[in-house]
């Protein structure tokens, strides 16, 4: 019977694995995510990680920074051992510059056969979070709401969060205008008050479209919504199966497309 350990691994990142007698070791997942200042923010992330590793102790789940935080993309490829390929699964919520860009390159630099999966976004199951933390925050049908996206200057990712804004919009079953905090537009404080205008006295809320607490969040709470939805991730929170499990199908697809 093979003995199953889990354990803390350097950097804050979790590492789950099955004995060396095992006869085919699965890819490691690597949990990439943007990396953030914020206590509260590293901690959400972290929450997320721990729960796919606790999930599955079969597979050496180990997370890394593509900014801010260490350790980087190559030095967490660097730690695992050199025996086992790598999946990279990005926490990010669309997929830009970190994806198409960085992170090819990062994983090329590293001696491993290491596949990048998709990003997180766009996803149902990302909307189910979003319909959740609106309700939460105190939201009513007849609000009006901002999808608060970060923003990229890469066009097919502020796509993907025009994609979220339909979808949001088809699950809430009004309008949903999406607004960007950095590097694309309409930027965020520019879409409250476009919304303001054309209906007049009535509520704006924010339905927050970022992985979890940090700086981008601080400015949408200064954008002039009067609602702010909270993250998906929160700290001292478990979460949701559905991000769990978007994460492990992530990994999945990744790993059946780089042996087919």
């Amino acid at each position: 019977m093979n003995v199953i350990r889990s354990s803390l691994n350097v950097g804050g990142a979790f590492a789950s694995s099955a004995s060396a007698r095992a006869p085919e070791r699965a890819p490691a997942l690597v949990a990439v995510s943007h990396g953030t200042s914020s206590p509260e923010g590293q901690a959400a992330v972290e929450g997320l990680v721990r729960a796919v590793a606790t999930l599955r102790p079969d597979v050496v789940v180990a997370g890394g920074f593509v900014d801010v935080q260490q350790p980087d993309v190559r030095a967490t490829l660097a730690s695992l051992d050199a025996r086992v390929p790598a999946v990279v699964v990005p926490l990010l919520l669309s997929a830009g510059y970190h994806v198409h860009l960085d992170l090819q390159r990062e994983t090329a630099a590293v001696d491993r056969h290491t596949t990048v999966s998709a990003a997180l976004g766009p996803d149902d199951r990302l909307v189910d979070v979003l319909v959740r933390r609106l309700a939460v925050s105190g939201y009513r049908p007849n609000d009006e709401v901002v999808l608060a996206a970060a923003g990229s200057s890469d066009s097919r990712a502020v796509e993907d969060c025009q994609h979220v804004a339909r979808m949001l919009a088809v699950r809430l079953g009004r309008p949903v205008t999406a607004g960007f905090i950095s590097a694309a537009h309409p930027r965020l404080a520019d879409a409250v008050a476009s919304v303001r205008a054309i209906h007049p006295g009535a509520r704006v809320v924010l339905s927050t479209y970022l992985v979890a607490p940090g700086y981008f969040h601080s400015l949408a709470q200064e954008a002039g919504a009067d609602i702010v939805s909270d993250p998906l991730l929160m700290p001292g929170e478990d979460p949701l199966p559905g991000l769990v499990d978007l994460v492990l199908e992530r990994y999945a697809a990744a790993r059946a497309g780089a042996l087919s």
